[in-house]
């Protein structure tokens, strides 16, 4: 099975991360998947990202992949989720994150980096990062304060706490929650409205609002991910993901 499967109606492509067995975990292999994916897709207004399985949407990047890595490495993962989830940003179409499950870390932060998140009233999001002895690496600390203001995503990003749908919609961060059992369905409804607009008022409609979010990505996201790279050299990231994997509190 392929890590992104890919499949277009009409003018709406639908791209579902699929690793369920890893709760749809990013490693370099899905990124470059999903990369693979995204830079093939032709004739497409609407782009629905989802993950495969009822329990994650992508529960954050792989730790097993991280837990190794020095400092080098570590920046050229950031510097590859933050590349291709700039190609979702930069895109001639509208994207939409269809959560259903956990979206943490990484997840996230692909969800964030859609123009609109839509999320079940099961699913659950976070940026545990700091709970690993890391911040986030894949442009989550701009994004996320774009979406929910200075103290919801200084509160998500030093606290690592996980939050529910509804107070994910309460905080701004999910546009709207979707039916239980038909959401699939639900979704699909809201991006129907999206595909009946013109190609091009819809492309420099989203890129209007795109230009006064982005004005300083470049270099938020540059510091980003040398922090994250420079975290590798400390310890901390490796007592907190070790920790992680063996299932007790890290000692910091």
């Amino acid at each position: 099975m392929s890590l992104v499967g890919v499949r277009q109606e009409a003018s709406i492509a639908y791209l579902e991360i699929q690793r369920p067995e890893a709760l749809n975990a990013l490693n370099r292999e899905v990124l470059l998947a999903l990369q693979e994916a995204i830079l093939k897709l032709e004739s497409v207004k609407v782009v629905c990202l989802t993950g495969s399985g009822d329990k994650a949407f992508v529960a954050g990047a792989d730790i097993k992949a991280m837990q190794k890595m020095r400092p080098r490495e570590a920046r050229a993962f950031a510097a590859l989720g933050q590349g291709i989830f700039r190609l979702l940003q930069d895109a001639p179409f509208l994207s939409v994150a269809g959560v259903n499950g956990f979206a943490l870390g990484g997840g996230l932060e692909l969800a964030l980096a859609c123009d609109l998140i839509y999320a079940t009233p099961k699913s659950k999001f976070a940026l545990p990062e700091i709970n690993l002895g890391l911040v986030p690496g894949f442009g989550g600390t701009s994004t996320l304060l774009q979406r929910v203001g200075f103290h919801y995503a200084m509160e998500m990003i030093c606290g690592g706490e996980m939050i529910s749908a509804e107070e994910a919609y309460r905080r701004g961060l999910v546009l709207d929650l979707l039916s239980e059992t038909d959401w699939k369905q639900d979704l699909d409804q809201k991006l129907r409205v999206f595909a009946e607009k013109g190609p091009e008022s819809l492309f420099l409609a989203r890129s209007l609002v795109r230009a006064h979010s982005q004005t300083d990505r470049d270099r938020a996201q540059q510091l980003e991910r040398e922090s994250f790279g420079t975290l590798f050299d400390t310890g901390e990231p490796q007592e907190g993901m070790t920790a992680f994997l063996e299932k007790r509190k890290p000692k910091f």
